[in-house]
């Protein structure tokens, strides 16, 4: 599992590279993944994160991209929104802010326990990214406002499926003919 989220990464950075060719948002392309990539870096170096396996980080954050990707594509698809800049009518929501913060969050709940400065830090690009797309007439503030709460979302929404897919909710209830049993994991 290593081995594939390295060549995930090493994808994401290419597709970053080819990205600087195509037009002018090249910073934005590359900082768009620099916190999942943080998140896969620091697990390949041996952090202990929230998720026990790399099959279960995979797992979240590859939802949490598709549920984030995949609500963003659709919107922009079905509303048509013109940017600010003319160049087409995708403007929102922003994908750029949607990748950004479902990063940034997958950071914060994977690694967020070690210092609050790993959260600030992966917050902080993704708000640096969002604040550029507006400054660079890509997008409108609601534009990456709106990309960030379906970042997050998508996120904690994927986090909720890992549970049930990993079996690691914190809470379950079971309840047979005489008795109740609660049972708090921590």
């Amino acid at each position: 599992m290593k081995c594939f989220c390295l060549y995930i990464l090493i994808c994401l950075c290419a597709h970053s590279a080819s990205a600087q060719q195509r037009h002018s948002d090249a910073i934005d392309d590359v900082l768009e993944h620099t916190p999942m990539a943080s998140v896969l870096i620091l697990k390949a170096c041996g952090l202990e994160s929230r998720s026990e396996s790399w099959e279960q980080l995979g797992f979240s954050a590859g939802v949490a991209y598709g549920i984030a990707g995949g609500t963003t594509l659709i919107l922009k698809h079905v509303i048509r929104k013109e940017r600010p800049d003319h160049s087409d009518n995708y403007s929102f929501p922003s994908g750029h802010a949607t990748f950004a913060f479902a990063g940034a969050h997958t950071l914060h709940k994977e690694f967020g326990h070690y210092s609050p400065w790993v959260s600030i830090a992966g917050y902080g690009v993704a708000t640096f990214v969002a604040v550029d797309r507006v400054a660079k007439d890509r997008h409108r503030w609601y534009d990456v406002a709106t990309g960030a709460a379906i970042g997050v979302m998508g996120t904690e929404l994927s986090y909720y499926l890992s549970g049930k897919v990993f079996k690691t909710d914190k809470l379950s209830v079971a309840v047979a003919p005489g008795s109740l049993d609660l049972s708090i994991r921590f």
